[in-house]
């Protein structure tokens, strides 16, 4: 981590101290929480339809909230958001729209246009932008021509219906500044971009979560709170946990009050329990109903409203504040009882006195945080990326609530759920207590976390939060996450389902890159290895199916990247043994056995684990080049296949992906000095390897250079690796201008075909939204680029170069004559994968496509979106729009390219005219590990 000379970073020491609770409060509101797993009591799992979009501003929710580019305290009881109406929508714009999954062309996908501008860690400071058109908003036109459309057309997004046409919107900026960690100063600013004097209806919202109305649930206040009108222009908000908040307004605006209840009426057709519901501001602004809101001025809904008429260009800012006044019973976490105590709350005759200072303030302290965390020789428009980057991976930061107990069993103040859900989704997960701020990948089109997904968001947490990092990746190694078998739980769709194992590689890289050596967090990496010994020992038990460590594990991420939908069972019977799922437990074996090497600096008995994964990772190397022969590598071709295995015949299938591209991120360097100190490891290995010398033909097992003395061990061979990559950087197969594409280029022209019967099963490449629909429509692993996996390529790269040095080069693109070192052409994969956010010779961004506003408005220019995924030819952004949290490696990649330029020139040096061999492997000199790049620390 950087020098923690800013006030930020003070205010990170006093969060992990628990002396003061600075992340009580952050953006951890989702903004989809209808049609979620969570939310659907169906009986057979349709939640896209049994709470819809139509049901959201009427109904209450069970296990969660959502909002407009809001707020929440970290278990999700007082909620502040957004609530906006420009005089034409049929409905108050409460939050964000989007298709489900069965009215997109393309699957689900949001249809509004928002940016997250800024944050810092602790969320002393928060700024988003929402750009709201002034025409009626098209929801109608959306549905039906998206519907329409199919699987080969462009989606139809909300920037192409025209109702930005003539800047005819709002922008709509949302900004936070903590005055203390239970004081928040909220200012909003609404600018008229459009040529005419235009109405805004302004609505922030302060409402508690439902957890009355269920009840009694465990681990929450079941006591209904209450928000009532103290004083003109000061709400007050009463919680027995919480305790007391009052929300300070200014400005002429009308106090509404309603009650966070559904309205049965509307939505089950008969009579309310209570007067006044949930989607009464609906009712009174587009409707005019003024007796849908509450009189008394009491209720558990409030929002004063606001009617902004703003001339062209210009804009209104309303100030509020949301303070403590009076503590409750909750500590938040476990610090001092001080903290429990109110923050700096102002007078409460004067909440806005210190405001404009305060917010200056907070300003000033997220520009020097950045400032020491992004690296000074960055380019102002790389700087601008990496800002935006981190900002959408915090602001993506979500309170997620699922027990599934309760869930299946339903509540004890509600109708029991049909008994069908007993032999359905995650029947098998009972053991699960979700209730904790967690990253996720999209607020949006993934409002829950996927495991994998949050391996990735750690690596660029490490940097800026080296605490949340650490606790992210050891939560879900619990004892209420992870299955008692040791399987880590994928995501709410399917907890069973199996994602890539890169957790240890992640807890790995999150332990060095948070400490230099000797400073290292020991606790935290002994305690994630103990528990990834039984997700390990899961894996092999349940993915290696002949025994022989050849795996399987089913579509592991990748989709659709498959001949066959790789998550079913095959149409030909027999099963897979898959070159990605062998090569990622190589990497898993890797990772743990270096982790082993640590942990056993200090403690021997883990000598014992570290031989335990060398002999397991040269026993998986060795059955993936040879078994049966050469294993899963194709010697004709020089490339790694996955196999199919039915009646005894090994059938390769010859799809030129990233499936074959894996083996190669399994590569490591063992560090002499460390292994000298290790005599009951070093006397088995050395054992082993004269055991074992048939090996050394076929596996880069313990290769070893002659001036360091360190050891390599990787899946491919010297020369394995030069054909892979020989394919690799080509590009008219996988070496796009934006990054590697997920299926090589070549199937364009010659897609591969297998038949089963009569039924034809093929894999072209799609270079951008996916042609068929495999895992709903809306991923297409088949052509587009795709940044975890290529963020993986860069590092084994820099891996490799630290071995073979100078004397390993290979044509970069290939056949062009070019030759580069691997250490140069990881620099220049991720010069091309930082391209895509990065303004070209005429300003547009490729991650932008086409939309000619990104290139030439002032007030569009400096946006960027985190996508899902990219187009393979134009490196336009595809899927989900705000998946900053794996997609913000594009900041880590942008950095290391800064950082390791000087390096490379050092490197150079020093390995310069060296032509020693080992087995064909030329040896860098002595000294060179201590000059390894940045992005294989």
């Amino acid at each position: 981590m950087v020098a923690t000379t800013t006030a930020e970073h003070q205010r990170l020491q006093q969060d992990t101290a628990r002396a003061k609770n600075w992340k009580r409060w952050g953006p951890y509101l989702s903004e989809r929480q209808w049609a979620t797993v969570r939310e659907d009591y169906s009986p057979y799992g349709n939640c896209w339809d049994y709470f819809p979009h139509d049901h959201a501003r009427s109904r209450a929710y069970r296990w969660g909230e959502d909002g407009l580019l809001g707020i929440t305290d970290r278990q999700c009881r007082l909620c502040f958001a957004l609530a906006l109406w420009n005089g034409k929508d049929p409905i108050l714009k409460e939050r964000l729209f989007g298709l489900t999954g069965s009215e997109g062309n393309h699957g689900e996908d949001v249809k509004e246009l928002y940016y997250y501008l800024d944050s810092t860690p602790t969320h002393s400071y928060m700024k988003a932008l929402y750009k709201y058109p002034q025409a009626e908003y098209p929801y109608g036109q959306l549905v039906e021509e998206n519907r329409r459309r199919g699987l080969g057309a462009p989606e139809l997004e909300l920037i192409d219906t025209g109702v930005f046409n003539d800047d005819r919107y709002f922008d709509v900026f949302a900004e936070y500044g903590k005055g203390s960690d239970n004081d928040i100063l909220i200012r909003l600013t609404i600018t008229n971009r459009g040529r005419e004097k235009a109405t805004l209806h302004l609505l922030p919202t302060l409402w508690f979560r439902n957890t009355w109305s269920w009840g009694p649930i465990p681990e929450e206040s079941t006591s209904k709170p209450s928000i009532a009108l103290e004083r003109d222009g000061v709400a007050r908000a009463r919680h027995e946990v919480l305790g007391e908040y009052q929300l300070a307004y200014e400005g002429n605006a009308e106090p509404l009050f309603t009650e966070n209840e559904t309205n049965s009426v509307r939505i089950h057709k008969y009579p309310n329990g209570q007067s006044f519901v949930k989607d009464a501001f609906h009712e009174y602004v587009v409707h005019g109903q003024t007796d849908a809101v509450n009189p008394a001025k009491t209720g558990t809904k409030f929002a004063p409203h606001y009617v902004l008429e703003t001339e062209p260009g210009k804009s209104h800012v309303v100030r509020l504040r949301l303070s403590a006044v009076a503590g409750g019973t909750d500590a938040g976490q476990g610090e001092d009882p001080a903290a429990r105590r109110p923050g700096s709350t102002p007078p409460a005759t004067e909440p806005f006195a210190d405001f404009d200072q305060t917010f200056a303030q907070r300003v000033k302290e997220a520009d020097e945080f950045y400032e020491a965390a992004i690296p000074s020789d960055m380019d102002q428009e790389a700087r601008k990326v990496a800002r935006q980057g981190y900002a959408g991976l915090l602001w993506s930061k979500q309170f997620y609530n699922y027990v599934i107990r309760e869930w299946l069993s339903g509540d004890p103040a509600q109708p029991a759920p049909p008994s069908e859900r007993h032999f359905g989704r995650n029947r098998e997960w009972t053991h699960l207590f979700n209730r904790d701020v967690v990253s996720m990948p999209d607020k949006w089109e993934y409002p829950w976390f996927a495991a994998w997904d949050l391996a990735f968001h750690m690596i660029p947490f490490s940097k800026i939060d080296p605490h949340f990092a650490k606790k992210q990746l050891n939560l879900f190694l619990r004892e209420w996450y992870m299955h008692p078998n040791g399987q880590i739980p994928a995501y709410e769709f399917a907890f069973g389902d199996v994602n890539p194992p890169v957790h240890a590689w992640a807890a790995w890289r999150v332990y060095k890159m948070t400490g230099p050596r000797g400073q290292r967090d020991r606790a935290f990496l002994e305690s994630t290895f103990q528990k990834l010994l039984l997700n390990f020992t899961w894996w092999v038990n349940r993915k290696d199916a002949e025994g022989n460590n050849l795996f399987s594990g089913g579509f592991l991420g990748l989709d659709n990247i498959g001949v066959f939908d790789r998550s079913k069972p095959l149409p030909t019977g027999g099963f897979l043994q898959q070159a990605d799922g062998t090569a990622w437990m190589g990497f898993y074996c890797l990772t743990m056995l270096s982790m082993a090497i640590e942990l056993a600096e200090t403690n021997p008995a883990y000598e014992d684990m570290a031989s335990k994964f060398f002999e397991h990772f040269i026993g998986i190397t060795d059955a993936m080049n040879s078994l049966g022969g050469s294993g899963l590598w194709d010697e004709e071709d020089g490339f790694y296949y996955d196999q199919l295995k039915v009646d005894g015949q090994m059938i390769p299938l010859r799809t030129r992906s990233l499936v074959g591209l894996l083996p190669l991120i399994a590569v490591e360097n063992l560090e002499t000095a460390k292994i000298n100190k290790l005599p009951g490891f070093k006397k088995r290995m050395e054992w082993f390897l004269n055991y074992r010398k048939d090996l050394a033909s076929r596996v880069t097992y313990c290769e070893v250079c002659p001036f360091t003395g360190n050891r390599m061990l990787a899946i491919p061979t010297r020369e394995r690796l030069r054909r892979a990559l020989r394919y690799m950087l080509d590009e008219n197969e996988f070496f796009s201008p934006y990054g590697l594409r997920s299926v090589s280029r070549a199937h364009r022209d010659k897609p591969y075909v297998f038949r089963v019967g009569n039924e034809e099963h093929r894999v072209d490449y799609v270079p951008g939204e996916g042609n068929s629909y495999l895992f709903g429509g809306n991923s297409n692993w088949r052509g587009p680029i795709w940044f975890p996996i290529n963020f993986l390529i860069v590092e084994a790269l820099e891996r490799y170069h630290l071995f073979y040095g100078e004397s390993f080069k290979v044509e970069c693109p290939t056949g062009s004559g070019n030759m580069l070192s691997l250490q140069e052409v990881a620099r220049e994969l991720a010069r091309r994968l930082g391209s895509i956010f990065l303004p070209n010779e005429k300003g547009a961004r490729p991650c932008h496509g086409e939309i000619a506003k990104y290139a030439n408005d002032p007030n569009w220019r400096d946006l960027v979106l985190f996508y899902e995924y990219f187009n393979g030819e134009t490196g336009r952004g595809c899927g989900a729009s705000h998946q900053t949290g794996w997609t913000a490696l594009a900041v880590k990649l942008l950095e290391n390219t800064i950082e390791h330029t000087d390096r490379s020139q050092q490197i150079r040096r020093e390995v310069q005219g060296d032509t020693s061999k080992v087995r064909g492997a030329t040896g860098a000199k002595r000294g060179r590990s201590a000059s390894r790049s940045a992005v294989a620390v």
